[in-house]
């Protein structure tokens, strides 16, 4: 039973690590989405990361809307650390579908910009959720 778990954890970290472009970034958006939310540590703990890979790596997500965080309250002396989160993934897949679409209307603009076609065709992605039509 952990080893096909273990399968399907590596076949998810592969097919998100194609959309994020980076192992720490997808075990990061993993554990998040398995975890539901978690601070720094747990997550240090739970990718199996360097600490500093992960803050710096925490930082960059947020910056990029991958992950969303909220300060919590602390009683003790120092910094109120923060708990993270991972958007969902229908919201990840929406913005690598804009990035998809970006690089294919790119292609097609070549066509045009090389004067063997005045057409030009837009791309879209449609991402559907479960019950929605196409």
């Amino acid at each position: 039973m952990r080893k096909t778990w273990n399968i399907r954890n590596k076949s998810a970290e592969s097919a998100v690590y194609e959309i994020l472009k980076s192992r720490a970034r997808s075990r990061i958006y993993i554990f998040l989405l398995r975890k539901g939310k978690a601070k720094t540590e747990q997550i240090i703990k739970g990718s199996r990361l360097h600490p500093s890979t992960v803050r710096d790596t925490l930082s960059k997500m947020y910056d990029q809307r991958l992950i969303n965080r909220k300060k919590i309250k602390n009683d003790s002396i120092g910094k109120n650390p923060y708990v993270y989160y991972a958007i969902p993934p229908v919201k990840l897949f929406k913005k690598y579908a804009d990035e998809i679409e970006d690089k294919f209307n790119k292609i097609a603009n070549l066509d045009s910009s090389l004067g063997k076609t005045k057409r030009y065709r837009h791309f879209k992605i449609k991402i559907c959720e479960r019950g929605e039509d196409p």
